[in-house]
């Protein structure tokens, strides 16, 4: 795991150091820069697979191509030997010389090979090309600017380094963010800079007004009929357990997060079948009752012989708080962030790789939502005219919710903040009339709508694989878990598991007990009670406590210099939200939002 830069026939090419710098926390180990003049290429390394051999930037034996990679290959062993029979000979025992060579045997058929996260780029010394990849569902982050030459980065924060480099707010990725509470690829907050999508190669060439884009793996489409339920837990399984073996490679201590829930109990279950030995697994234990899980998650470790340890939450004041967020690279208003990066700082005291259950009520259908269906929410008489008339203004907006219907409803229960003209949530109500429409608000929608389609269960779960867990779980995940130089891997994401199940129906992960029915079957076979037998615990955090109380004072600060750090935001109708989430009757979440963004904003001056 590493982080990775480069600069080619930029203006910029001076701060490459400085860019470099910026993502030292997610390669401790080892910092380099490899310089051709025109092309800069930077990797800062975390060690894990072959520690002593596998350097960055890596060279091919020739000089021809130069190679800095962020991510680990799980199947490289497969590759190196299907490269051997080919007649390439290999000098390390890294995953990274086997990408190496496998781009100059497949080209930009390499990542479709590929299982595993990553993001890398190559550079073609004699071809003067450069090539990016990033993996399927996104697990690893990769930004690029092709503004004048090309610049890439692991995070956004690697361009706020680039000396005079331009620092333009993207008005659509506001959008997005006030929506979802994190931007959507492939926006970023700065508008000279793009996220590669997942499943996503890109190939620039000096020459050319702008990079070529393909995506190389798609979402497959479920089949029509559900296999015997008994088939499809047997393929789930060995799906599972073939995904858990293959992310077990690695040279350096390894464990696992444990909530006691049933997806990351599983991933333990997997290890200790795979000869994980010493297993060790962690636990963030709250000082509030309706928060712990230390209880169901110790019933596991005992059940698997876990050398377990128990992390007592620290307690995030103020301070803490502000600087989590000041540590983002761009907002992100999920608040498991926090205690995420909490329990990241103390697992990494133990072991360097964590494996995480992450993925599994994307992939399994573990949230209600899923199941809210367009067809459940009919037109009823008058719906129509009274929209009409609330859009006209003569119906006050209060009403809005009520008129809507069908799609619509589904759209405005996925957002916070939407394109709507009245209402609780319109975007109209916090920005000011020139961002408003530079925002475009009527797309709001569009990425996540294009992939939902038909709004039933399987086009939602569809449409939340690059939209929420990409662009929310798992930045989320990698940001709270680099900040410490800790990797984390989510076995539920391999490819034996999305090939064993995206092409199920939606209908098999639904039983009498609701979604996640193939999961639940498995740990009743195999877990102890306390991890099935209880209700579904999402990593949560006491907002209401905390915005009373330790967080309180930051934000009020971080409210207080709206006006001046963001004037394209209603300065007032941020603070009566705020003020009214404080007091009980707003949304907290959505104070939650305007309170990151401006924090964040305290240490990354953005141009309007």
């Amino acid at each position: 795991m590493c982080g990775i830069v480069g600069l080619i026939a930029t203006p910029w090419q001076q701060s490459a150091a400085a860019a470099l710098a910026t993502i030292r926390s997610r390669g401790p180990d080892e910092q380099r820069l490899w310089n051709a003049g025109e092309a800069i290429l930077g990797n800062t390394r975390l060690a894990v697979i072959d520690p002593a051999g596998g350097q960055q930037p890596m060279p091919s034996a020739g000089g021809r191509y130069v190679l800095v990679h962020n991510g680990e290959i799980y199947n490289f062993r497969e590759l190196r030997a299907e490269l051997e029979a080919l007649g390439h000979s290999f000098a390390t025992r890294s995953d990274t010389e086997v990408l190496l060579h496998g781009y100059a045997a497949w080209g930009p058929q390499l990542p479709a090979r590929l299982d595993g996260m990553f993001a890398f780029a190559i550079w073609d010394c004699r071809e003067r090309t450069l090539f990016l990849a990033r993996d399927r569902v996104g697990v690893k982050p990769l930004f690029y600017s092709s503004r004048s030459g090309f610049a890439f980065a692991s995070t956004l924060e690697a361009f706020f380094a680039l000396q005079d480099f331009p620092r333009r707010i993207d008005y659509e990725a506001l959008r997005d963010y006030l929506a979802f509470q994190v931007c959507l690829a492939p926006q970023s907050f700065l508008r000279d800079v793009r996220q590669l999508p997942p499943a996503s190669w890109l190939l620039w060439r000096p020459r050319d007004s702008k990079p070529q884009i393909e995506r190389y793996w798609d979402i497959p489409r479920a089949a029509a009929k559900a296999p015997p339920l008994d088939e499809a837990l047997e393929r789930v399984d060995r799906a599972l357990g073939e995904s858990v073996r293959r992310q077990l490679v690695a040279d350096v201590p390894l464990g696992a997060f444990l909530s006691g829930g049933i997806d990351s109990s599983l991933m333990v279950r997997y290890m200790a079948e795979a000869g994980a030995r010493p297993l060790e697994t962690f636990t963030l234990a709250f000082a509030q009752a309706e928060f712990d899980e230390t209880g169901p998650a110790r019933a596991v470790a005992s059940a698997f012989g876990c050398r377990h340890h128990v992390l007592e939450a620290p307690t995030i004041d103020g301070a803490a708080f502000a600087n989590a967020v000041r540590a983002l690279d761009q907002p992100l208003a999920d608040p498991a962030y926090v205690m995420t990066r909490a329990l990241s700082e103390l697992t990494r005291r133990q072991v360097t790789v964590a494996i995480s259950g992450d993925g599994g009520d994307e992939l399994f259908a573990g949230y209600s939502r899923f199941a809210d269906e367009a067809a459940l929410h009919p037109a009823r008489l008058g719906q129509a005219s009274a929209r009409a008339l609330v859009d006209a203004g003569i119906l006050p907006g209060a009403l809005l919710r009520r008129t809507l219907y069908g799609r619509e409803l589904i759209h405005y229960r996925r957002v916070e903040l939407g394109p709507w003209s009245a209402g609780r949530k319109s975007l109209a109500r916090y920005l000011a009339p020139a961002a408003l429409a530079a925002c475009r608000p009527e797309a709001t929608l569009e990425r996540w709508r294009g992939l939902a389609g038909t709004m039933d269960t399987a086009s939602l779960m569809r449409a939340d694989l690059w939209t929420y867990l990409s662009e929310n779980c798992l930045a989320k995940a990698d940001r709270a878990s680099m900040g410490h130089g800790l990797e984390v891997r989510v076995p539920m994401l391999g490819n034996p598991v999305l090939e064993a199940v995206l092409e199920l129906p939606s209908s098999v992960h639904y039983d009498a007990g609701g979604g996640k029915a193939l999961l639940r079957a498995l740990a009743r076979r195999s877990l102890p009670r306390e991890a099935w037998d209880r209700p579904k615990h999402g990593f949560s955090v006491p907002l209401r406590e905390l915005f009373s109380g330790p967080w309180r004072e930051a934000a009020d600060r971080a409210l207080a210099g709206c006006a001046e750090r963001a004037p394209y935001l209603d300065a007032g109708a941020v603070r009566r939200l705020w003020e009214a989430a404080c007091g009980g009757r707003g949304s907290r979440r959505l104070a939650y939002t305007f309170v990151v963004l401006l924090l964040w904003l305290e240490t990354h001056a953005i141009e309007p």
